[in-house]
Order: C-alpha cells, then structure tokens, then sequence
C-alpha cells in the first residue's frame, strides 16, 4: 500500500521554515500516517534584495513562484505569512486554512535604545515595509527611514554591524525564531498599525483537491481568519 504524502511549498528563509516546519508538524500529529515533505523555493523577493519592495511588484513577490509550485503539480500546499498575500489568487487557488495568530504587533529593535521614542533626531530607522515608514515619518518626522531588505537574521546583522540604530520588525518572527530577547518594545497597534494578517500564517492549495483540503481543515482557525479577513 502506497503510503500518503503531502508536498509542502515554501521558502527558504530561517523563518518561512520554521512556519512550514510547525505546518508539517501539526498535520503529522493529525495525521500520523501521512509523510510530510518540504518544497523550498526561491520567490523573486527573496532575489531582489537591493530595490524597495514597492518598486518591484509589492506583496506578490514572495507567493508567486509558491503558486507556480501548486498549479504545475509540484507542491500540494502553499504555506505563506498572510502579511505577504495578496488579495487575489491565480484560477484554481485559494487559502483554504488560516492559522492561530500569534502576537500581530511590530517590534522595535535596537542595541541602545529602550523603545522609538528615546530615538535622538537624526537616528536611522530600518524597515523594508512601505507601511512602517509611512508611519515613522508621520509620527517622528526627525528621524532617518532607511529601506532594509533581508530575511530576520540578515537585517539584525545588519543592526548589530551599526549600519543602523534601530529597525522595525515583525513581533510573530522573532518569536517563533526564539529571538525574544532582541525585541525592545512590543508598539501598541493604537500607535503603529500592524500589516493586515501579520502575525498569521494562511495555507493555499488546489481549491478541487478535496482529499488535501480535508487534510487541512482542522488547521483552521476561524477567529484568527475573521480578524484576518475583516
């Protein structure tokens, strides 16, 4: 007998694993008979890391090749941080689970200073979301925004390199990459709003695989996808 599978498209980066990673888990406890695999593919925003995101095509860049993945039958799911999803999805796809949510908030990130407004005038602040620097030049017009591109670990190397004096990241990685210890400050989303879905992940699949959706549906958490979805 033929021991069922399931593909697992992600990418690589140390925290897209570890979601892919915790998928993988969750449904082999649901499913112990079921053997999991990862996909790892490189997406277009992974390559492009020296041009602002909103220059070269905005969320899609990180779901793309993912999608590709799913619909030339190389991958069975799609395991995605739903902050990087696009409203859309190519014909025969859709995010058929969404996640427990874990802490949505951004965090602030620094080695000298306690939280964004103990920033001196003319710090440098680094975040690749178009989002975040709009709000830091709105709300502290005396600081440096400076574009930051890189997975988790590459833009606190950065920091720790003193390219920066601060930089904003999402809460959720750093916990689920066990970097609690380098968030400073936790900003209430009453003072710096989150990225719609941060902080989630969503699965997408073939939306005529039944026998993959059944897999997956205990995954689903409605609350997390009715705030997700609002």
């Amino acid at each position: 007998m033929t021991t069922p599978s399931l593909r697992i498209a992600t990418r690589k980066s140390p925290l897209a694993l570890w979601q892919a990673e915790d998928v993988k888990s969750r449904l082999q406890q649901l499913h112990p008979e079921l053997e999991v695999v990862l996909v790892g593919i490189t997406t277009k925003g992974d390559k492009i890391l020296d041009t602002p995101l909103a220059k070269v095509g905005g969320k899609g860049l990180f779901v793309k090749e993912l999608e590709v993945a799913l619909l030339e039958g190389h991958a069975d799911i799609a395991v995605h941080s739903m902050k990087d999803v696009p409203m859309e999805f190519p014909e025969g796809l859709g995010l058929t689970v969404i996640c427990e949510r874990e802490d949505p908030t951004d965090a602030f990130v620094s080695n000298h200073f306690e939280r964004l407004e103990d920033l001196p005038a003319g710090s440098s602040v680094g975040t690749s979301s178009l989002r975040r620097q709009t709000q830091l030049r709105e709300r502290f017009p005396s600081l440096k925004i400076i574009e930051l591109r890189g997975n988790v670990n590459t833009r606190l190397a950065k920091l720790d390199n003193g390219e920066y004096d601060a930089i904003i990241l999402a809460t959720a990685g750093l916990i689920r990459l066990d970097m609690v210890d380098r968030i400073r400050q936790r900003v209430a989303p009453e003072q710096f709003l989150p990225a719609g879905g941060q902080g989630a992940v969503g699965i997408e699949c073939r939306l005529s695989d039944t026998r993959v959706r059944s897999l997956l549906e205990p995954l689903h958490h409605l609350s997390t996808a009715q705030c997700v979805l609002a």
